[in-house]
């Protein structure tokens, strides 16, 4: 009688493994399709730079997987786009560089409103350069070197015997920083810095180059500029005196040379609120990665002329495509988040 219950019991317990294997896969195969985001409408910016555009992309395809409903992207200055994020007009951007853009998110409300996650693009440099030829016929390696006014004339564009520096688009953060070094190394009489849209302004810089013409200017990489006024053999960066920056920070690198800028990282900037409502997002713009590499190849195939978007768009679905395990994993811990 024993044997015969024993028996019997086999089959249940064997019946009741398959029935437990079959909710698990079915609980496995609803979790990879969950959409936590479904009826939540998102909205991104970047500035008017194009470049922006394919690390924006590669995000709201994501989210758009999670079930968000992506509005179009917003194209808007940053100090602008800072503040609609802190009323929540905006929910992201994919371009916040830390720390170069800290006066704008604590003029935005900070932590109260805002909030950086992860580490999206890290190493991005920023500085200034000047033609290798001019470096190395006169000496110049570091910005003070300008105080002289026979050096600082050789970069005059305009003829008023001083200086013209290619630098930051009003309202960016670089702007600030540059005229606070102008002050501190006491180049405010032999440097001009010349503003405007940096496209244009960078535009002309190229051409006085390309006419065998001095240049001075500030640019940050990944950026195309760099791919066509190539660092160490079109031009060379100029180191400065001492760290001097607006923030206090310390901008010497661990080889002990300083550019004036620390090295970046661009995160991902959101509102508050909105990261709190939704574990998912939250978790996804905390794990995305993109490499520089990937980002200079990018700004390098916009500058080659595959610059509408259309293109971007489909250069970031490629990279996707090529990159699918990395993208397939944010969006499992995104999914996962949203389950606990």
């Amino acid at each position: 009688m024993k044997l015969m219950s024993s028996l019997i019991l086999i089959p249940s317990l064997m019946l009741s493994a398959l029935v437990g294997c079959s909710d698990d896969a079915a609980e496995t195969q609803a979790a990879s399709t969950l959409k936590p985001g479904a009826g939540i409408s998102v909205t991104a910016f970047h500035s008017p730079i194009a470049e922006e555009k394919f690390q924006t992309i590669i995000i709201n395809r994501a989210l758009t997987e999670l079930g968000y409903d992506v509005q179009p992207i917003v194209e808007v200055d940053y100090s602008a786009g800072y503040t609609a994020i802190a009323q929540n007009d905006i929910q992201w951007a994919a371009i916040s560089w830390d720390p170069l853009h800290n006066d704008m998110f604590m003029n935005s409300g900070g932590g109260e409103k805002l909030v950086k996650l992860g580490q999206y693009i890290s190493g991005a440099a920023q500085g200034y350069l000047i033609d290798k030829a001019t470096a190395e016929k006169y000496n110049i390696d570091t910005i003070d070197d300008l105080t002289d006014p026979k050096l600082a004339k050789l970069f005059d564009a305009t003829g008023d015997g001083k200086a013209d520096l290619t630098g930051c688009q009003p309202g960016w953060g670089c702007e600030t920083v540059i005229n606070h070094q102008l002050d501190a190394f006491a180049l405010r009489d032999t440097v001009n810095h010349v503003q405007g849209s940096y496209a244009a302004i960078i535009s002309d810089t190229i051409s006085r180059y390309k006419a065998g013409k001095p240049i001075l200017y500030y640019t940050w990489t990944p950026y195309w500029v760099s791919g066509i006024l190539i660092p160490n053999k079109d031009v060379v960066w100029l180191q400065v005196p001492h760290s001097e920056h607006p923030q206090g920070i310390d901008t010497q690198l661990s080889n002990g040379d300083n550019y004036g800028f620390s090295v970046n990282s661009e995160r991902i900037v959101a509102n508050k609120a909105f990261i709190d409502a939704n574990p998912a997002a939250s978790t996804l713009f905390k794990l995305a990665k993109l490499s520089i590499n990937a980002v200079s190849a990018e700004n390098k195939l916009i500058a080659d002329g595959e610059n509408t978007v259309a293109d971007i768009n489909r250069h970031a679905d490629n990279w996707i495509k090529n990159n699918r395990g990395h993208f397939d994993a944010w969006l499992k811990a995104a999914r996962n988040a949203a389950l606990k």
